[in-house]
């Protein structure tokens, strides 16, 4: 990453984090953006994300050099590993729920989109955008499946106290090594689907390329992290 400073900004509202730092590229400087509410957030492969008020939605913009294409997927790692890093300090037990879903018990408490720029073979920029959610009030609608840290842990904690904590562990250099920690089914009897294939397989961790490493009927096999989905068998 170039070692340059990051500015900060903040709003009440941003219709997405995301497009706004994805707007500063061209003046070339790491940014953070920070919005109290996002009218019009957005989560991967096009949803919706819901990000009322008492949630922390976050763009996170760096730029590189020399930073190989085939190894991008660490930034993924790393931003995964550093909202699990942060719930952990607020007392919660997080886990991915592959390859950047955050979940605490079984239910999603992050989503994480990731955009990138390339050239030449190279990692140009990154533009992570986190969707936290901390004290905000869920929609019926999901709170079956979504949890916040203050349903978990019966405390209200700022939105700005988990800001500064992820901040920080999102500069950590060595979080991304956390990744495996704290991802899901470790372990466990999965199903693998690669387009029309669907392949059974235990699941044993993640490579520094970032691909899924499975025990297979073929044996140990390594799956890309773009060309595969994964459940669990049970």
């Amino acid at each position: 990453m170039k070692n340059e400073k990051t500015t900060i900004e903040r709003f009440d509202s941003l219709p997405s984090t995301n497009d706004y730092a994805k707007a500063k590229r061209n003046e070339g400087k790491n940014l953070i953006v920070v919005a109290k509410t996002q009218p019009c957030g957005r989560g991967t492969k096009g949803r919706s994300f819901d990000s009322a008020f008492g949630g922390l939605y976050m763009s996170k913009l760096s730029f590189y050099e020399q930073f190989p294409a085939k190894r991008a997927f660490t930034i993924m790692q790393n931003a995964a590993a550093a909202v699990c890093e942060t719930l952990a300090g607020f007392g919660v037990k997080p886990y991915i729920k592959w390859p950047n879903d955050i979940f605490v018990n079984g239910k999603k408490i992050c989503g994480i989109l990731i955009e990138n720029t390339f050239s030449g073979g190279y990692v140009r920029s990154s533009v992570v955008g986190i969707g936290l959610n901390v004290h905000n009030v869920l929609p019926e609608a999901l709170k079956d499946i979504a949890t916040t840290l203050h349903t978990e842990t019966g405390e209200t904690v700022s939105v700005e106290e988990v800001e500064r904590a992820l901040i920080e562990k999102l500069d950590d250099g060595t979080v991304a090594e956390k990744y495996t920690q704290y991802l899901g089914l470790i372990g466990e009897n999965v199903t693998l689907i690669c387009g029309e294939n669907v392949v059974r397989a235990t699941l044993i961790g993640v490579d520094g390329d970032g691909n899924l490493l499975a025990r297979t009927a073929s044996g140990e096999e390594r799956f890309s992290s773009a060309e595969v989905s994964l459940r669990s068998d049970v």
